[in-house]
């Protein structure tokens, strides 16, 4: 079934499995890694770049500055220059961003919530595919 769009006459058509599709660039976008984490910080209001390095562990300031300016880029974080005796930059989430921010903690609470069984699954399929087994109504077989 193909996915319902909500277009104007102004929008083109769009069909997310179709390879030229426009909406591809969005998830692309909003699907990676560093983002899905910047999302839900942001959500919480806004936060400084060093704020933003200690929240989100394993993030390098090069990616993160990336990931910032390609969200702003897009309209969904705004950075906001603070003119204060030590002038800094926060950023927040826009209010596109805003629109975007439930569902990809949605996401985020899900994989919190079920790491744990696709672990036990990976162990399994692994388990099962050493073993040369019938898995799920496919045969593995062990390629010598």
């Amino acid at each position: 079934m193909k996915p319902v769009n909500n277009i104007s006459a102004e929008e083109p058509q769009t069909d997310i499995y179709s390879l030229a599709c426009p909406s591809r660039k969005a998830l692309e976008l909003v699907g990676s890694k560093w983002a899905l984490l910047i999302f839900p910080a942001l959500a919480a209001g806004p936060m400084r770049n060093n704020a933003l390095l200690r929240k989100i562990e394993g993030i390098s300031q090069k990616m993160l500055t990336q990931t910032l300016k390609e969200l702003e880029r897009n309209g969904l974080v705004t950075r906001c220059n603070l003119e204060t005796a030590a002038p800094h930059v926060e950023y927040e989430l826009s209010p596109l961003g805003e629109s975007l921010s439930d569902t990809l903690i949605a996401l985020d609470n899900w994989a919190e919530r079920h790491h744990a069984d696709l672990q036990r699954a990976r162990e399994q399929f692994d388990r099962d595919e050493k073993a040369g087994e019938q898995v799920a109504g496919r045969i593995v077989h062990k390629l010598r």
